[in-house]
């Protein structure tokens, strides 16, 4: 992939929308694919990576690692390491990303309604989640 000037017009209409304009900015922080269902499934709590893995089983290790420290990076999530062997790690939600709860429950919520053909699994699934209302 080629490398983006820093200066290029590019970077800087993109850098003053992140700025002035609040849903870039969130779309900056969580927007892509997997990013949203990431955070989603820490909703139900701390996480170890393998539970991760099986929770969201279409995505590559590669990805998962990759989204896991921009999330951090972010600080929306919190990765903490116990120095025992084998390596115990756990991810969770920081105050910020709690904060996307009511955003990835009204994710939830529209899609309930929008797809008929899968409400009823989506509503079982979602059971899951605890403080989920939809």
């Amino acid at each position: 992939m080629a490398k983006t000037k820093e200066n290029s017009t590019i970077q800087e209409n993109k850098k003053a929308a992140f700025q002035e304009c609040p849903v870039t900015y969130v779309m900056e922080k969580i927007g892509g694919y997997w990013k949203p269902i990431i955070l989603f499934h820490l909703l139900s709590g701390n996480k170890r990576y393998s539970d991760l893995r099986k929770s969201i089983p279409a995505i590559t290790e590669k990805m998962l690692i990759q989204h896991l420290k921009q999330l951090e990076a972010d600080n929306l999530v919190l990765r903490e390491a116990r120095p025992v062997v084998p390596p115990h790690v756990t991810y969770s939600l920081t105050k910020a990303g709690e904060a996307l709860k009511p955003v990835l429950y009204a994710m939830a919520v529209w899609a309930v309604g929008d797809s008929k053909e899968n409400a009823t699994t989506f509503r079982r699934n979602l059971k899951t989640f605890p403080g989920f209302a939809g």
